[in-house]
């Protein structure tokens, strides 16, 4: 959805300062209130990440990658710098490339559609689809941190432009903490994505903060089971352990929606880094470390056939297709287009874009109803996967 960079292009280059991921959540390891004092620094590590993804989203689209008007009013004051070449590249392929199989999932028939973005932060695509009468019957849900949630509510606040989007402001209601946000074409939901598997399972127990039971109950009330949803998880899934991830995707697939007659049309689209074993993958997990921040499923799900059999592992058995940065930039952006970029700046350091772009990947899936994804069946992909599982395997 966004309109953010690749992930931690300067810390690879200059071994240290600002990097991007986008994810959302860490891991509780431990007991006691040394751990939980650690797992809060940790989520604090990637919470605090979203400032890069704005900042380097800003400088795309004042040097003309990327069209965006929403991009200044989520960027904090006084932050605003010019990335590095490679930078602006990289959040440009990473931006038109989501835009694109949004575009492609909102543009097939003529249906409400539905996107559940996960761990948003900052990200402007909601503004960008809603100000835009080709794509105006969706609704658009984000979740994330309560602290994240609240800065973009802020945002939203203190700037007409963001309002005008969503509508009549009377339409518009916030939380009394200021962290939730609920009209009729959007929604934020303040939530630990960590909490979502806790709460179904145990909705009875006391055990959960009612602020977080609430949220996720007002979660489960606003997202509508029948129409065709798609969900975008941007470096997200990737700070949370294999069995967290496995979990989060498991409540959308199966207590959210649950195959049905109603609820069969649901896909997911991945960005994530890859290829973490060898010499520039190895210097980027750990420059990462270095700045407190833990790919925990990068190992896990390391290719691009790892990641179509996750989608397929977890329930989106109607296809599955992956390809890194380097090939969508090659086989995705038209000659024309490619120009263009070109001509914005110089970028002499091919061999390093290269080597970069082939360690960050964009994977999609669906779940077979409707034809809802027929858009998605002609693009280029590097690997797939073409056969079907038991539902139940998920």
């Amino acid at each position: 959805m966004s309109a953010s960079n690749i992930p931690n292009l300067n810390t690879l280059r200059q071994g240290g300062g600002r990097g991007r991921l986008r994810g959302r959540g860490g891991g509780n390891e431990g007991h006691g209130f040394s751990s939980q004092r650690s797992s809060a620094n940790k989520d604090r590590v990637v919470q605090g990440t979203d400032n890069d993804a704005s900042v380097s989203r800003l400088s795309a689209v004042g040097l003309g990658y990327l069209d965006d008007p929403f991009a200044r009013a989520l960027t904090p004051s006084g932050l605003e710098t010019r990335r590095l070449p490679i930078i602006n590249r990289g959040t440009y392929v990473r931006t038109t490339a989501i835009d694109q199989l949004v575009a492609r999932f909102l543009g097939h028939g003529e249906q409400k559609k539905q996107i559940i973005s996960l761990g948003a932060g900052s990200d402007t695509r909601v503004f960008r689809l809603l100000s835009s009468p080709a794509t105006s019957n969706i609704v658009y849900h984000e979740i994330d941190f309560a602290m994240n949630a609240a800065a973009k509510i802020k945002a939203i606040r203190g700037t007409p432009l963001l309002q005008r989007a969503l509508g009549r402001v009377e339409d518009i209601t916030i939380s009394d903490a200021g962290d939730a946000l609920h009209c009729p074409s959007y929604h934020i939901h303040p939530v630990d994505l960590r909490t979502l598997t806790h709460q179904a399972q145990h909705a009875s127990a006391d055990t959960t903060p009612p602020s977080t039971t609430n949220a996720v109950a007002h979660l489960q009330e606003t997202v509508d089971q029948t129409l065709p949803t798609l969900l975008i998880s941007e470096c997200c899934l990737v700070y949370l352990s294999p069995g967290e991830a496995a979990d989060v995707v498991r409540y959308f697939t199966q207590t959210l929606f649950p195959r049905s007659d109603k609820s069969e049309t649901l896909g997911l689209v991945l960005y994530e880094p890859i290829r973490p074993d060898d010499a520039f993958g190895r210097t980027m997990v750990s420059n990462l470390a270095a700045r407190g921040i833990h790919l925990q499923t990068l190992h896990k799900y390391a290719s691009l056939e790892a990641q179509c059999g996750r989608l397929c592992e977890q329930g989106f058995d109607g296809a599955q297709a992956a390809a890194d940065v380097d090939f969508i930039w090659e086989q995705w952006v038209s000659g024309v287009e490619k120009e263009r970029v070109a001509g914005l700046e110089m970028l002499d350091e091919m061999e390093e874009w290269r080597l970069l772009a082939q360690h960050y990947c964009i994977a999609w899936g669906w779940r077979e109803g409707r034809s809802t994804f027929d858009g998605w069946r002609d693009l280029k992909e590097q690997t797939s996967l073409r056969y079907s599982v038991s539902p139940n395997s998920s």
